[in-house]
């Protein structure tokens, strides 16, 4: 199936708390199988909890992707500060300095989304191209899990390269790969 015409919508942090029924919208299209299995991490309480914490960062941007007017797939991301919670349950740090953050080095791409029934289209690397493509840090991470291989596939295919593993502080996080990517995109 081809993509379909797709309008990108860019949001700040308190923009994204204006149009939280959207983005709970597109998680529960997005991560229906996960919701059905009924584990507690994600729930969509829980995922909006997540949400929520994550707009309180003025640094925070969402990009929501649009197709025929409607909400297809949406990524968002921050920059790491200094003294960030984002590295808190490393495994082991990959190279002397590397969870040193400064404000200005990493920005973290915390989901890409895309409605189930629209997956398959290309839509999470456009979403992923147009967050990232406007980003002027050194570097993002993001963080996988292993045994989501289509993800996975996409993420290495898209030059993101795996560099050490960890576990989040929130309830009930899995175990995910930390991946990092050189930026800007196109440099």
């Amino acid at each position: 199936m081809s993509r379909p015409a797709l309008t990108f919508q860019r949001y700040t942090s308190q923009e994204a708390r204006e149009v939280r029924g959207t983005v709970e919208s597109v998680y529960r299209g997005s991560y229906t199988e996960a919701i059905e299995r009924g584990d507690p991490f994600n729930s969509p309480d829980v995922f909006m909890r997540r949400f929520d914490t994550y707009t309180r960062n003025n640094t925070f941007d969402l990009v929501i992707a649009y197709a025929d007017g409607e909400p297809a797939g949406q990524s968002w991301g921050w920059l790491l500060a200094p003294g960030t919670f984002w590295w808190e349950g490393l495994d082991a740090e990959p190279e002397p300095g590397f969870t040193s953050e400064d404000g200005h080095r990493t920005f973290a791409l915390s989901e890409i989304m895309v409605r189930h029934e629209l997956t398959g289209r290309g839509i999470a690397h456009a979403l992923h191209d147009e967050l990232l493509g406007a980003r002027h840090e050194q570097r993002a991470t993001l963080l996988a899990e292993p045994e989501n291989t289509a993800a996975y596939r996409a993420y290495t295919s898209w030059g993101w390269r795996t560099v050490a593993r960890l576990r989040p502080a929130w309830p009930d996080a899995p175990l995910f790969d930390v991946l990092v990517l050189p930026l800007p995109l196109n440099g």
